[in-house]
């Protein structure tokens, strides 16, 4: 009997010290679970503001070219010849194959010097060309810009469309111009300018006087 209720005791003993140990860890605080590494925020992407050099070159050229145009136009030839550098050259192959004037025949191959003597030869008071009622009358457009160096220098292809008028005769000429271009502090000036003739093969009349 004495040793039953040893036994008895012993193990009311061992579910209180059970009982306290669970209410202890109940009573605990649980662990805050684990926050998660923030990830880190994507660099912020470069804005790239839309190039404006293209633009303006484009806008530069062509407006350089229609002028080019009017100037030869209102045959203000002193003006035309100013928009050549001095070592500037006006150049209309005979052959679209043609690279260079010397040595084979071209329709045109004049630096300043000759366009100058052309100049006063259209201006002389007994000019043939000049007796009748004679004008011109260029469009040009497909402006492209192939070509623009650091310095500002562009190499530009056009195409072209004059009519001629003399009397009651009307001339089409029409092909591309090639015009490479030095920027300098007063705009653009025309280094050398190609003029690839569509109907340059075809027969006329009488000689072309002045500038295509």
């Amino acid at each position: 009997m004495a040793l039953q209720s040893k036994t008895r005791k012993r193990m009311a003993e061992m579910k209180a010290a059970e009982s306290k140990a669970l209410q202890k860890r109940s009573a605990r605080p649980a662990p805050a679970p684990a926050r998660k590494a923030k990830a880190a925020p994507a660099p912020a992407k470069a804005r790239s503001k839309p190039s404006t050099r293209g633009a303006s070159t484009q806008h530069a050229v062509e407006q350089f070219l229609y002028r080019q145009a009017e100037v030869l136009d209102a045959k203000r030839w002193e003006d035309y010849i100013d928009l050549f550098t001095n070592d500037g050259v006006y150049w209309m192959p005979a052959d679209p194959a043609d690279k260079h004037w010397d040595g084979i025949p071209s329709i045109f191959a004049e630096d300043k010097n000759l366009m100058t003597v052309r100049m006063k030869r259209v201006l002389h008071p007994d000019a043939w060309s000049q007796r009748p009622l004679w004008g011109t009358n260029h469009v040009v457009g497909n402006v492209i810009v192939e070509k623009e160096a650091a310095n500002g220098d562009v190499t530009v292809r056009s195409r072209f469309h004059m009519m001629e008028l003399r009397r009651d005769n009307v001339r089409h000429f029409a092909g591309s111009y090639v015009h490479d271009l030095k920027k300098t502090r007063d705009g653009y000036r025309i280094r050398q300018q190609r003029v690839d003739m569509t109907n340059a093969q075809a027969a006329f009349d009488y000689v072309l006087q002045v500038w295509v």
